[in-house]
Protein backbone atom coordinates (compact mmCIF):
# COMPACT_ATOMS: atom_id res chain seq x y z
CA UNK A 1 0.00 0.00 0.00
CA UNK A 2 1.31 3.43 -0.93
CA UNK A 3 2.06 5.88 1.84
CA UNK A 4 -0.77 8.37 2.43
CA UNK A 5 -0.36 11.88 1.04
CA UNK A 6 -1.60 15.19 2.42
CA UNK A 7 -2.13 18.75 1.31
CA UNK A 8 -2.39 21.12 4.26
CA UNK A 9 -4.69 20.96 7.27
CA UNK A 10 -7.62 23.10 8.43
CA UNK A 11 -6.84 25.01 11.60
CA UNK A 12 -8.75 23.91 14.71
CA UNK A 13 -11.49 26.13 16.12
CA UNK A 14 -9.99 28.86 18.29
CA UNK A 15 -7.02 29.51 16.00
CA UNK A 16 -7.56 32.32 13.49
CA UNK A 17 -5.96 32.00 10.01
CA UNK A 18 -3.79 35.02 9.27
CA UNK A 19 -5.29 35.60 5.80
CA UNK A 20 -8.94 35.18 6.85
CA UNK A 21 -11.16 38.29 7.18
CA UNK A 22 -10.93 38.06 10.96
CA UNK A 23 -7.17 37.48 10.79
CA UNK A 24 -6.71 40.55 8.58
CA UNK A 25 -8.84 42.67 10.92
CA UNK A 26 -6.73 41.52 13.87
CA UNK A 27 -3.58 42.40 11.91
CA UNK A 28 -4.80 45.93 11.17
CA UNK A 29 -5.75 46.51 14.81
CA UNK A 30 -2.45 45.17 16.15
CA UNK A 31 -0.48 47.18 13.62
CA UNK A 32 -2.32 50.35 14.59
CA UNK A 33 -1.54 49.61 18.26
CA UNK A 34 2.20 49.24 17.52
CA UNK A 35 2.24 45.54 18.35
CA UNK A 36 3.49 44.26 14.99
CA UNK A 37 6.75 46.18 14.60
CA UNK A 38 8.75 42.96 14.67
CA UNK A 39 6.56 41.41 11.98
CA UNK A 40 8.21 43.33 9.14
CA UNK A 41 11.73 41.90 9.43
CA UNK A 42 10.36 38.43 10.19
CA UNK A 43 7.98 38.47 7.22
CA UNK A 44 10.86 39.44 4.94
CA UNK A 45 12.64 36.22 5.90
CA UNK A 46 9.69 33.89 6.55
CA UNK A 47 10.14 30.54 4.81
CA UNK A 48 8.93 26.96 4.84
CA UNK A 49 11.07 24.41 6.64
CA UNK A 50 12.86 22.35 3.99
CA UNK A 51 12.41 18.98 5.70
CA UNK A 52 9.62 17.59 7.92
CA UNK A 53 12.09 17.38 10.82
CA UNK A 54 13.59 20.83 10.31
CA UNK A 55 11.03 22.99 12.18
CA UNK A 56 13.73 24.06 14.66
CA UNK A 57 16.26 24.81 11.93
CA UNK A 58 13.65 26.56 9.78
CA UNK A 59 12.61 28.74 12.71
CA UNK A 60 16.21 29.61 13.49
CA UNK A 61 17.00 30.50 9.87
CA UNK A 62 14.07 32.93 9.83
CA UNK A 63 15.24 34.43 13.13
CA UNK A 64 18.94 34.74 12.27
CA UNK A 65 18.28 36.35 8.89
CA UNK A 66 15.68 38.72 10.37
CA UNK A 67 18.21 39.75 13.03
CA UNK A 68 20.67 40.61 10.26
CA UNK A 69 23.43 38.28 11.43
CA UNK A 70 26.22 37.61 8.94
CA UNK A 71 27.01 33.85 9.04
CA UNK A 72 30.56 34.44 7.86
CA UNK A 73 30.17 31.39 5.61
CA UNK A 74 29.23 31.14 1.97
CA UNK A 75 25.71 29.90 1.22
CA UNK A 76 25.82 29.73 -2.59
CA UNK A 77 27.98 31.50 -5.13
CA UNK A 78 29.57 34.52 -3.43
CA UNK A 79 26.67 35.05 -1.02
CA UNK A 80 26.76 34.66 2.74
CA UNK A 81 23.27 33.85 4.02
CA UNK A 82 21.73 31.54 6.57
CA UNK A 83 20.06 28.39 5.34
CA UNK A 84 19.32 25.21 7.21
CA UNK A 85 22.37 23.33 5.89
CA UNK A 86 24.67 25.84 7.65
CA UNK A 87 23.22 25.10 11.09
CA UNK A 88 25.45 22.18 11.99
CA UNK A 89 27.66 23.51 14.77
CA UNK A 90 25.91 21.61 17.58
CA UNK A 91 24.92 18.35 15.92
CA UNK A 92 25.10 16.88 12.39
CA UNK A 93 22.26 17.58 9.97
CA UNK A 94 21.63 13.86 9.54
CA UNK A 95 20.91 13.66 13.26
CA UNK A 96 18.50 16.58 13.00
CA UNK A 97 16.79 14.98 10.01
CA UNK A 98 16.34 11.75 11.95
CA UNK A 99 15.41 13.15 15.35
CA UNK A 100 14.79 16.91 15.20
CA UNK A 101 16.23 19.26 17.83
CA UNK A 102 15.46 19.84 21.48
CA UNK A 103 14.98 23.22 23.10
CA UNK A 104 18.52 23.08 24.48
CA UNK A 105 20.00 22.21 21.10
CA UNK A 106 18.01 25.01 19.46
CA UNK A 107 19.57 27.48 21.91
CA UNK A 108 23.01 25.98 21.28
CA UNK A 109 22.61 26.46 17.52
CA UNK A 110 21.53 30.06 18.03
CA UNK A 111 24.47 30.87 20.29
CA UNK A 112 27.12 29.47 17.97
CA UNK A 113 25.64 31.42 15.06
CA UNK A 114 25.87 34.94 16.38
CA UNK A 115 22.77 35.23 18.60
CA UNK A 116 22.15 35.36 22.31
CA UNK A 117 19.49 32.90 23.43
CA UNK A 118 17.51 33.23 26.65
CA UNK A 119 15.67 29.97 27.27
CA UNK A 120 12.45 30.00 29.27
CA UNK A 121 10.89 26.64 30.07
CA UNK A 122 7.18 26.89 30.73
CA UNK A 123 7.32 24.79 33.91
CA UNK A 124 9.52 27.42 35.57
CA UNK A 125 7.98 30.53 33.99
CA UNK A 126 4.56 32.17 33.90
CA UNK A 127 2.18 33.21 31.17
CA UNK A 128 2.77 36.82 32.22
CA UNK A 129 6.49 36.39 31.47
CA UNK A 130 5.56 35.08 28.04
CA UNK A 131 3.33 38.11 27.47
CA UNK A 132 6.13 40.48 28.52
CA UNK A 133 8.60 38.89 26.11
CA UNK A 134 6.03 38.96 23.31
CA UNK A 135 5.20 42.60 24.05
CA UNK A 136 8.88 43.58 23.94
CA UNK A 137 9.57 41.71 20.71
CA UNK A 138 6.36 42.92 19.07
CA UNK A 139 7.09 46.56 19.85
CA UNK A 140 10.71 46.41 18.62
CA UNK A 141 11.23 47.22 14.96
CA UNK A 142 14.27 44.95 14.93
CA UNK A 143 16.63 43.13 17.21
CA UNK A 144 14.41 40.66 19.13
CA UNK A 145 12.75 37.41 18.03
CA UNK A 146 10.69 35.03 20.16
CA UNK A 147 10.83 31.40 19.03
CA UNK A 148 8.14 29.13 20.47
CA UNK A 149 8.55 25.42 21.23
CA UNK A 150 5.15 23.86 21.85
CA UNK A 151 2.91 20.83 21.53
CA UNK A 152 0.68 20.89 18.44
CA UNK A 153 -1.64 18.37 20.05
CA UNK A 154 -2.34 20.76 22.92
CA UNK A 155 -3.59 23.30 20.35
CA UNK A 156 -5.85 20.75 18.67
CA UNK A 157 -3.50 20.25 15.72
CA UNK A 158 -2.13 16.95 14.48
CA UNK A 159 1.33 15.90 15.54
CA UNK A 160 3.10 17.10 18.67
CA UNK A 161 6.41 18.93 19.27
CA UNK A 162 7.01 21.92 17.01
CA UNK A 163 8.99 25.18 16.68
CA UNK A 164 7.89 28.44 15.05
CA UNK A 165 8.66 32.16 15.41
CA UNK A 166 6.08 34.52 16.91
CA UNK A 167 5.69 37.68 14.86
CA UNK A 168 3.34 39.85 16.87
CA UNK A 169 0.74 40.34 19.55
CA UNK A 170 -2.83 41.58 19.71
CA UNK A 171 -2.97 42.71 23.32
CA UNK A 172 -6.68 43.55 23.23
CA UNK A 173 -7.64 39.99 22.34
CA UNK A 174 -4.56 38.39 23.99
CA UNK A 175 -3.53 36.68 20.75
CA UNK A 176 -0.06 35.83 19.42
CA UNK A 177 0.71 35.66 15.70
CA UNK A 178 2.49 32.35 15.08
CA UNK A 179 4.38 32.11 11.78
CA UNK A 180 4.19 28.34 11.37
CA UNK A 181 7.27 27.27 9.39
CA UNK A 182 5.45 24.08 8.30
CA UNK A 183 3.45 26.11 5.78
CA UNK A 184 2.67 22.93 3.85
CA UNK A 185 0.58 21.90 6.87
CA UNK A 186 -0.82 24.97 8.64
CA UNK A 187 -0.85 28.66 7.66
CA UNK A 188 0.29 31.47 9.96
CA UNK A 189 -2.37 31.99 12.60
CA UNK A 190 -3.45 33.96 15.63
CA UNK A 191 -3.31 31.83 18.79
CA UNK A 192 -4.57 32.71 22.29
CA UNK A 193 -1.51 33.46 24.43
CA UNK A 194 -2.87 31.31 27.26
CA UNK A 195 -3.38 28.38 24.89
CA UNK A 196 0.14 28.79 23.49
CA UNK A 197 1.58 28.84 27.00
CA UNK A 198 -0.37 25.72 27.94
CA UNK A 199 0.99 24.04 24.80
CA UNK A 200 4.50 24.98 25.97
CA UNK A 201 3.85 23.47 29.41
CA UNK A 202 3.33 20.07 27.81
CA UNK A 203 6.13 17.70 28.79
CA UNK A 204 8.19 16.40 25.92
CA UNK A 205 7.95 12.63 26.48
CA UNK A 206 11.39 12.11 25.00
CA UNK A 207 13.38 14.67 27.01
CA UNK A 208 11.23 14.66 30.13
CA UNK A 209 11.26 18.47 30.19
CA UNK A 210 8.62 21.08 29.49
CA UNK A 211 8.80 23.00 26.26
CA UNK A 212 8.94 26.79 26.29
CA UNK A 213 10.31 29.70 24.31
CA UNK A 214 13.63 31.30 23.41
CA UNK A 215 14.27 35.05 23.22
CA UNK A 216 16.84 35.68 20.50
CA UNK A 217 18.94 38.80 20.02
CA UNK A 218 21.90 39.65 17.84
CA UNK A 219 25.17 39.24 19.69
CA UNK A 220 27.90 41.84 19.36
CA UNK A 221 30.76 39.35 19.73
CA UNK A 222 31.64 36.78 17.00
CA UNK A 223 29.28 33.86 16.52
CA UNK A 224 30.43 31.03 14.25
CA UNK A 225 34.07 30.26 14.98
CA UNK A 226 36.76 30.07 12.34
CA UNK A 227 37.06 26.39 13.20
CA UNK A 228 33.41 25.81 12.31
CA UNK A 229 33.95 27.57 8.99
CA UNK A 230 36.97 25.37 8.34
CA UNK A 231 34.87 22.29 9.08
CA UNK A 232 32.20 23.43 6.64
CA UNK A 233 34.82 24.09 3.98
CA UNK A 234 35.97 20.47 3.89
CA UNK A 235 37.42 19.34 7.21
CA UNK A 236 34.75 16.92 8.48
CA UNK A 237 37.11 15.55 11.12
CA UNK A 238 36.44 18.74 13.09
CA UNK A 239 32.77 17.84 13.11
CA UNK A 240 33.54 14.27 14.12
CA UNK A 241 35.72 15.54 16.96
CA UNK A 242 32.82 17.55 18.36
CA UNK A 243 31.14 14.66 20.17
CA UNK A 244 34.43 13.50 21.69
CA UNK A 245 35.22 17.03 22.89
CA UNK A 246 31.76 17.49 24.38
CA UNK A 247 32.01 14.08 26.04
CA UNK A 248 35.33 15.06 27.59
CA UNK A 249 33.95 18.42 28.72
CA UNK A 250 30.91 16.75 30.32
CA UNK A 251 33.16 14.30 32.13
CA UNK A 252 35.38 17.14 33.31
CA UNK A 253 32.29 19.03 34.54
CA UNK A 254 31.60 16.14 36.92
CA UNK A 255 35.22 15.54 37.84
CA UNK A 256 37.65 18.33 36.88
CA UNK A 257 41.22 17.26 36.21
CA UNK A 258 43.71 17.92 38.99
CA UNK A 259 46.66 19.48 37.21
CA UNK A 260 47.05 21.30 33.94
CA UNK A 261 49.11 18.38 32.61
CA UNK A 262 46.26 15.98 33.37
CA UNK A 263 43.94 18.32 31.46
CA UNK A 264 46.29 18.29 28.46
CA UNK A 265 46.29 14.49 28.55
CA UNK A 266 42.48 14.22 28.60
CA UNK A 267 42.12 16.63 25.70
CA UNK A 268 44.85 14.98 23.63
CA UNK A 269 43.14 11.61 24.03
CA UNK A 270 39.83 13.15 22.98
CA UNK A 271 41.03 14.79 19.75
CA UNK A 272 43.99 12.60 18.81
CA UNK A 273 42.38 10.48 16.06
CA UNK A 274 40.44 13.40 14.59
CA UNK A 275 43.58 15.55 14.61
CA UNK A 276 45.40 13.01 12.45
CA UNK A 277 42.56 13.13 9.94
CA UNK A 278 42.53 16.92 10.08
CA UNK A 279 46.18 16.99 9.10
CA UNK A 280 45.29 15.31 5.81
CA UNK A 281 42.18 17.45 5.25
CA UNK A 282 43.73 20.82 6.07
CA UNK A 283 45.28 21.77 2.68
CA UNK A 284 42.09 21.23 0.66
CA UNK A 285 39.93 22.76 3.41
CA UNK A 286 42.01 25.93 3.38
CA UNK A 287 41.55 26.13 -0.37
CA UNK A 288 37.79 26.00 0.18
CA UNK A 289 37.82 29.22 2.20
CA UNK A 290 37.62 32.72 0.78
CA UNK A 291 40.86 34.72 0.90
CA UNK A 292 39.95 36.89 3.90
CA UNK A 293 38.77 33.94 6.02
CA UNK A 294 41.86 31.93 5.08
CA UNK A 295 44.11 34.82 6.07
CA UNK A 296 42.24 35.23 9.36
CA UNK A 297 42.58 31.51 10.10
CA UNK A 298 46.30 31.56 9.34
CA UNK A 299 46.68 34.57 11.65
CA UNK A 300 44.75 32.71 14.33
CA UNK A 301 46.94 29.61 14.05
CA UNK A 302 50.10 31.71 14.23
CA UNK A 303 48.83 33.51 17.34
CA UNK A 304 47.83 30.20 18.92
CA UNK A 305 51.27 28.68 18.34
CA UNK A 306 52.84 31.73 19.97
CA UNK A 307 50.57 31.60 23.03
CA UNK A 308 51.67 30.60 26.55
CA UNK A 309 49.03 27.83 26.54
CA UNK A 310 50.62 26.29 23.46
CA UNK A 311 54.08 26.56 24.99
CA UNK A 312 52.90 24.86 28.19
CA UNK A 313 51.19 22.04 26.27
CA UNK A 314 54.29 21.55 24.11
CA UNK A 315 56.55 21.37 27.18
CA UNK A 316 54.25 18.90 28.90
CA UNK A 317 53.63 16.70 25.85
CA UNK A 318 56.48 17.26 23.36
CA UNK A 319 55.62 14.18 21.30
CA UNK A 320 52.23 15.51 20.20
CA UNK A 321 51.75 16.26 16.51
CA UNK A 322 51.40 19.92 15.55
CA UNK A 323 47.65 19.85 14.84
CA UNK A 324 46.88 17.88 18.01
CA UNK A 325 48.98 20.30 20.04
CA UNK A 326 47.13 23.27 18.55
CA UNK A 327 43.72 21.78 19.30
CA UNK A 328 44.73 20.91 22.86
CA UNK A 329 45.95 24.47 23.47
CA UNK A 330 42.82 26.02 21.95
CA UNK A 331 40.45 23.78 23.90
CA UNK A 332 42.35 24.44 27.13
CA UNK A 333 41.73 28.14 26.60
CA UNK A 334 38.07 27.66 25.62
CA UNK A 335 36.74 25.05 28.06
CA UNK A 336 33.88 26.23 30.31
CA UNK A 337 34.94 27.24 33.82
CA UNK A 338 33.15 24.34 35.51
CA UNK A 339 35.31 21.80 33.65
CA UNK A 340 38.54 23.06 35.23
CA UNK A 341 40.08 22.47 38.61
CA UNK A 342 41.13 25.54 40.59
CA UNK A 343 44.76 24.83 39.66
CA UNK A 344 43.95 24.74 35.95
CA UNK A 345 41.78 27.87 36.22
CA UNK A 346 44.59 29.79 37.89
CA UNK A 347 47.07 28.74 35.20
CA UNK A 348 44.67 29.60 32.40
CA UNK A 349 43.78 33.05 33.76
CA UNK A 350 47.24 34.37 32.98
CA UNK A 351 47.24 32.79 29.53
CA UNK A 352 43.90 34.37 28.61
CA UNK A 353 45.14 37.82 29.61
CA UNK A 354 48.06 37.47 27.20
CA UNK A 355 46.01 36.63 24.10
CA UNK A 356 45.96 39.01 21.12
CA UNK A 357 42.51 40.38 20.17
CA UNK A 358 41.83 38.01 17.23
CA UNK A 359 42.63 34.89 19.24
CA UNK A 360 40.79 36.22 22.28
CA UNK A 361 37.62 36.69 20.20
CA UNK A 362 37.91 33.19 18.75
CA UNK A 363 38.39 31.68 22.19
CA UNK A 364 35.35 33.58 23.54
CA UNK A 365 33.15 32.34 20.66
CA UNK A 366 34.38 28.76 21.04
CA UNK A 367 33.88 28.92 24.81
CA UNK A 368 30.24 29.96 24.31
CA UNK A 369 29.74 27.14 21.83
CA UNK A 370 31.26 24.50 24.11
CA UNK A 371 29.25 25.73 27.11
CA UNK A 372 26.05 25.52 25.06
CA UNK A 373 26.93 22.04 23.79
CA UNK A 374 27.64 20.77 27.29
CA UNK A 375 24.44 22.32 28.65
CA UNK A 376 22.37 20.88 25.79
CA UNK A 377 23.89 17.45 26.32
CA UNK A 378 23.22 17.64 30.04
CA UNK A 379 19.62 18.87 29.87
CA UNK A 380 18.35 17.01 26.81
CA UNK A 381 18.27 13.45 25.63
CA UNK A 382 17.41 12.31 22.14
CA UNK A 383 14.73 14.61 20.67
CA UNK A 384 11.69 13.62 18.70
CA UNK A 385 11.14 14.74 15.10
CA UNK A 386 8.96 17.75 14.39
CA UNK A 387 5.29 16.89 14.33
CA UNK A 388 5.06 18.11 10.74
CA UNK A 389 6.52 14.81 9.61
CA UNK A 390 4.32 12.58 11.77
CA UNK A 391 1.05 12.58 9.86
CA UNK A 392 1.54 9.01 8.69
CA UNK A 393 1.20 7.73 12.30
CA UNK A 394 -1.09 7.18 14.06
CA UNK A 395 -4.21 6.97 11.91
CA UNK A 396 -6.30 9.18 14.19
CA UNK A 397 -3.90 12.07 13.54
CA UNK A 398 -4.53 11.93 9.79
CA UNK A 399 -8.06 13.19 10.07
Amino acid sequence: MADPQFYRRPLPIGLVPFASPEGRALFREALEAGQLEGWFTLSEQFQTQSDPSFCGLGTLVVALNSLGIDPGRVWKGPWRWYSEELLDCCLPLDAVRARGVTLGQFACLARCNGATATVRRADSATVDELRRDLEEASAAAEGIVVAASYSRRALGQTGDGHFSPVAGLHAGRDLALVLDVARFKYPPHWTPVTALFDAMRSIDPVTGHARGWVVLRRRTSPGATLLSRLGAAGAPSLERARDEIVGAARALSSRPSGSITELFTVLAESVGASAEELMAELPSALEGLDASTRAALEELLAALESSPAHAAASAAMPALARVTLGLVALLTLALPEQTLSSTARDARAGWLDALPPALSAEVAALKDQLASLVEAARSDVEPAPCAAGRDILPSDERR
